[in-house]
């Protein structure tokens, strides 16, 4: 695994993990990639430093050791949680329009509703036709984890 500092053309920094650096570039050309302040796709990296630990007087633990296995469980965990307070946040604040969701993002967008924050469902096909309109939205996972 990876991580990179990013930048998207709106200035916004974040850090995104990858599995190769091949990986990222695909990512990115398919515009796979987004902004997680405002959702922009023309992402590049950060110029950075390399993360370089000092010498130890002992060896590391070898990869697949307890310690990497309890640091990437504990790295996980906080992933899940980030998630489910999205999720949260969207089930408090937003209404559940359901499979009107492209529908309704369509009529918001173009001023004929209520501007407010909206949850649903949509197709490959409505999702694409959302975007080449240029209505705003983002994808989420669609179940909950429970472990």
């Amino acid at each position: 695994m990876i991580v990179y500092q990013l930048h998207c053309s709106n200035g916004h920094e974040f850090e995104a993990w990858f599995r190769d650096m091949a990986t990222y570039d695909i990512q990115v050309k398919q515009g796979d990639v987004e902004c997680l302040h405002c959702g922009d796709t023309s992402v590049s990296k950060s110029i950075m430093a390399p993360n370089i630990s000092p010498a130890r007087t002992k060896a590391s633990p070898p990869k697949g050791s307890a310690d990497s296995e309890a640091r990437a469980y504990e790295v996980a965990e906080k992933i899940l949680e980030a998630i489910s307070a999205i999720r949260n946040h969207i089930d408090e604040n937003c209404d559940n329009v359901g499979a009107d969701f492209a529908e309704e993002a369509r009529r918001i967008h173009y001023g004929e509703a209520e501007q407010r924050g909206i949850s649903g469902t949509a197709t490959e096909d409505e999702v694409g036709e959302l975007d080449e309109e240029g209505v705003e939205f983002y994808r989420l996972p669609t179940s909950r984890r429970k472990n």
